[in-house]
């Protein structure tokens, strides 16, 4: 059996996380943080990638990690053009449109990160992106959004939502690319996934307008009112932004975006935040109902992942909507780590091919 060392590199917006594994085991492991003041003294986010790039060479050292066994490096993928879902390799074009990316977003360090350390190594290390944010499998129909000049996008949790596809998969000894399945991810955004063997066909833009409201976003909103407040003269363009993104849905009802936090609020005997609560679930059930229809009612499983997916009084509240619509299994969490560096080592031994970026 061939075995491989792998460098996983996930940027956050103040914290690096590195991994290193030999195959999919984890050897190495470290949640680099970043003050707010190191952080603000960039204009932009790709000027951090340097100052990221030599802290995490300095963390490999102090380990004794050495780069030069290094087989592959993997990073998080941005906010590129729309691809379809996989792994691609880091090349000049995608270097290019991560310096004049689609929008400004952490993630779109991953890629120039790992390609800068891969060509530390040596020329033949690659260097890969996997189910990057901006991936786009959508049905031509799914597109529509009733104006021609606003085209509904994909915008999801798209890394986590194809790994536990393919967990859930395995588990049943099948292949993602043979099941029908739904795929919600519940976190600071929650997105679901319509997945028809091995597509994304449809999903809702969890970044900034679309689905269910979540612990800092507000979801799709009223059009109407939401034209009358951006002309209502009260709100700048930013502050308006601000409470579609960041400033929207729990935070706004309830002032935090905390789950644990609300649910011992619930339980002190606080109904508002009990209704918000219950509301927030509501309308993820909904949101997964819709999303039935996209495969036909012909669902092999429903997942439920992301950080609130451990909150067993939150998935009951979905589960009680939804159990009639299939087998519901339950993966909390978001091992971002571990599923870049399962789709690395299946390029690896040949079980995946990366695609080229165009």
């Amino acid at each position: 059996m061939s075995f491989f060392k792998i460098l996983v590199i996930n940027p956050g917006s103040t914290s690096t996380k590195v991994a290193v594994t030999v195959n999919t085991k984890l050897i190495f492991l470290k949640n680099i943080k970043h003050s707010l003041d190191e952080i603000s003294k960039f204009e932009k986010i790709a000027d951090q990638y340097e100052y990221r790039k030599k802290i995490i060479l300095k963390e490999l050292k102090d380990a004794d990690i050495s780069i030069a066994k290094l087989d592959a490096v993997i990073g998080r993928g941005g906010l590129l053009k729309p691809i379809e879902g996989g792994v691609y390799q880091v090349n000049d074009l995608m270097v290019k449109d991560i310096f004049n990316p689609m929008g400004e977003h952490v993630s779109n360090l991953g890629g120039i990160i790992a390609r800068e350390i891969a060509k530390m190594v040596g020329p033949e290390t690659p260097a890969y992106i996997a189910d990057p944010t901006c991936m786009d499998e959508m049905d031509e129909v799914a597109r529509f959004s009733g104006m021609p000049e606003i085209p509904r996008l994909s915008f999801l949790h798209a890394l986590n939502q194809k790994a536990t596809a393919r967990r859930f998969a395995k588990e049943k000894g099948k292949h993602y690319e043979e099941l029908n399945l739904l795929v919600c991810h519940m976190g600071g955004g929650i997105t679901v996934g319509a997945h028809r063997h091995g597509r994304i066909v449809d999903t809702n833009n969890g970044l900034n307008g679309d689905g269910p409201f979540s612990p800092e976003r507000a979801g799709g909103i009223p059009s109407g009112q939401l034209v009358e407040l951006c002309f209502s003269g009260k709100y700048s363009q930013p502050e308006i932004m601000h409470k579609l993104k960041g400033g929207g849905g729990m935070i706004a009802y309830l002032g935090t975006n905390d789950m644990m936090v609300i649910e011992s609020r619930i339980q002190e005997g606080d109904k508002n935040a009990e209704l918000v609560y219950e509301a927030m679930a509501y309308q993820t059930a909904k949101l997964i109902g819709a999303m039935s229809t996209v495969l036909k009612g012909k669902v092999d499983g429903i997942i439920l992942t992301g950080g609130i997916a451990f909150s067993e009084k939150f998935v009951s509240l979905i589960c009680e909507r939804i159990n009639h619509l299939g087998e519901i299994a339950v993966y909390p969490g978001e091992d971002e780590m571990m599923s870049l560096a399962m789709n690395c080592f299946m390029v690896l031994k040949g079980e995946l091919k990366a695609k080229e970026y165009k």
